[in-house]
């Protein structure tokens, strides 16, 4: 367990430093804007520089608009969730004050294709090892339990207004660049893991009551047991159905790993639960 906290912890500091290095070496220079809290901070960090005497750093702005969604997170999501989503935050924002802002192209277009990559390669692998970098991450999971409708709806609406408040302070150039870093950074994070609020795992196994227990024991979810038989060998088993967050589906992972490795596991994007799924 020890060794699996410590694997998290290096998982999460390598995601951070990498977000650093997209914002520092080729957002920030290009004024290019990312999504999330991260360009909320980039947004307000130039507005108060341009427009004020205040010369506030993005890597302290972002680490106080993060304050209170954890204390939400704390409270809605899950206390190890949120503490590894903070730390990814608290690290983010060392880094982004460390790394000097260098510009590495002079080619706006590469600067927001790299950018959006190697961000996103830093918020799928934190994300595919149980945690988040914070921000509109927990704040569209609370609401979406609070309404049980697609995550990505709520990102898209609040990537949207960063998308609009660029465009109007900054021009629409810079906006539709943004986009650019936005798509980009949509699709590798799909590759890496998975943007979907809910899915459903298939899981056909010979030791069912184990797994049930140690699933059970960690997720406190419903499993529905489905007899199932090899088609080739003709052995009986079982198939297990649980429907999960993505959030825990690095746990699940980690489960079935342990109880039983040769376990066959089939994951499916859930588009919609009907009756009773628990959200608290």
């Amino acid at each position: 367990m020890l060794w699996l906290q410590t694997k998290k912890v290096i998982i999460v500091v390598v995601g951070a430093l990498l977000n650093a290095i997209s914002m520092n070496l080729f957002l920030i220079p290009a004024n290019v804007y990312s999504s999330g809290f991260t360009g909320i901070a980039q947004l307000l960090s130039k507005v108060l520089s341009e427009h004020t005497p205040l010369n506030i750093s993005m890597g302290f702005l972002l680490l106080l608009l993060n304050i209170p969604v954890a204390i939400l997170g704390w409270i809605k999501v899950g206390k190890s969730f949120t503490i590894f989503s903070f730390l990814s935050v608290l690290l983010s924002s060392l880094f982004l004050t460390l790394i000097p802002i260098n510009e590495v192209s002079h080619d706006i277009l590469l600067n927001a294709v790299f950018g959006g990559v190697i961000l996103a390669a830093g918020v799928g692998i934190t994300l595919k090892w149980g945690a988040s970098t914070g921000g509109l991450d927990i704040i569209a999971m609370v609401l979406s339990r609070m309404k049980d409708k697609p995550v990505g709806t709520y990102l898209f609406l609040l990537n949207g207004i960063i998308i609009t408040t660029a465009g109007f302070l900054f021009g629409w150039e810079k906006a539709l660049y943004t986009l650019v870093t936005l798509y980009t950074s949509t699709r590798v994070i799909d590759a890496i893991h998975t943007r979907h609020a809910k899915l459903t795992a298939l899981i056909i196994t010979k030791k069912a009551d184990e797994l049930k227990k140690a699933i059970q024991a960690k997720l406190v979810r419903g499993i529905t047991m489905i007899p199932a038989k090899g088609a080739f060998s003709n052995e009986a088993r079982d198939m297990m159905m649980i429907v999960i967050t993505r959030y825990e589906l690095f746990d699940l992972e980690r489960i079935i790993k342990e109880v039983d490795p040769n376990a066959f596991t089939n994951i499916i994007q859930t588009t919609g639960v009907y009756g009773f799924f628990r959200r608290d």
